[in-house]
């Protein structure tokens, strides 16, 4: 099994290379636009909003990637899918848009690539931040090229809580059970969007709970987060990045958590 691991975390160091340039890329077509006064943006059928930095981004990114991988299939929030085959990349071109909207920094591009139904590699980048985490199967989690790794806290009366908009626990059915978990812990703060979990995988925070979300939204996290020792399931448990609502914590007060919003 170990060698298996690092043939697997020796082929991925080009895809990686590949990945961190994809984003250097678009963090420099997202800052070039980033409170940009003639910003242009359009409201999806969601009711969400989409700028044309996040289409540049999605079509900067696909373009690159039919040079550098052309057999490989595309799964984007803007574009949709393309191409088949068993290795796909996972695009979130501006996850965070409302926050980038508004010119407020917590917002990233996000790049992941599945293999086999296996999420293998995750990018997250937040330029406005100056903040950028990546990881690979077997390879361990980096922020900005350190390495990372999730906290020890063992208690959710000593834990930090991290959630999106309070709203939403409420709309997506999950207010009960939200208010429950926030009422157990030692402190919450509303650090939505891919951050809150990148703050579980630093350790600067312990547990993360989003009632609704995508495939793109949370594959590029789901590799940074458990190489830095932590767990990412539903709320059944199930470790699934493939969208619906996510639960991450380091791991330790997992079972604690879901215990408290988990559904059966």
């Amino acid at each position: 099994m170990a060698g298996t691991t690092f043939l697997r975390v020796t082929d991925l160091a080009a895809d990686l290379t590949l990945a961190l340039g994809l984003a250097d890329a678009a963090d420099g077509i997202t800052m070039g636009r980033f409170r940009a006064r003639d910003l242009r943006f359009q409201t999806k059928p969601d009711r969400t909003p989409v700028t044309e930095a996040d289409h540049a981004v999605e079509e900067a990114v696909r373009a690159e990637l039919a040079r550098a991988r052309p057999d490989d299939g595309i799964v984007g929030e803007e574009f949709g899918v393309s191409g088949s085959g068993h290795r796909r990349w996972i695009i979130d071109p501006i996850d965070g848009t409302k926050s980038f909207l508004r010119g407020s920094p917590p917002w990233a591009t996000l790049l992941a690539l599945e293999e086999d139904g296996e999420i293998v590699l995750g990018v997250a980048s937040a330029p406005a931040l100056g903040r950028r985490w990546w990881a690979t199967l077997g390879g361990g989690a980096y922020a900005d090229g350190e390495r990372i790794a999730v906290s020890q806290v063992d208690h959710l009366g000593d834990a930090l809580l991290c959630h999106t908009d309070l709203l939403a626990y409420e709309h997506f059915d999950c207010g009960p059970e939200f208010a429950a978990l926030a009422r157990s812990v030692w402190d919450r703060r509303g650090f939505g969007d891919f951050w809150g979990h990148m703050l579980v995988a630093e350790g600067v925070a312990d547990v993360m709970v989003e009632p609704v979300l995508e495939i793109w939204d949370v594959a590029a996290l789901v590799p940074i987060v458990t190489e830095a020792g932590g767990r990412v399931t539903d709320r059944a448990g199930v470790a699934r990045p493939d969208g619906g609502n996510a639960v991450t914590t380091n791991g330790v007060l997992h079972d604690a958590v879901l215990a408290i919003v988990g559904t059966s």
